[in-house]
């Protein structure tokens, strides 16, 4: 049985981990009193974020990756007026 775990698992497996890890670290700031350690894990998020574009990026032109369909300017327009009524 073969255990190695291929490029788009490996891929989507990192993806899933920086994704959850983004999500972490917004309750972690919010949750930070002290300017410099709240500054500093926002850096650590932020590079994470360019990161995890990028990984996102090449899993897309690799075929790793489907994203959802786009959406036209008046999709956004209803969401946008509908999450800030």
């Amino acid at each position: 049985m073969n255990n190695h775990m291929t490029d788009k698992e490996m891929v989507n497996d990192i993806l899933a981990m920086t994704n959850a890890s983004l999500t972490k670290y917004a309750g972690v700031i919010s949750e930070t009193a002290n300017q410099q350690l709240r500054s500093t894990i926002q850096q650590i998020r932020n590079s994470d974020e360019q990161f995890q574009y990028q990984l996102f990026q090449l899993a897309e032109q690799k075929g790793f990756y489907k994203p959802a369909a786009q959406v036209d300017s008046q999709d956004i327009q209803t969401v946008k007026s509908q999450v800030s009524s």
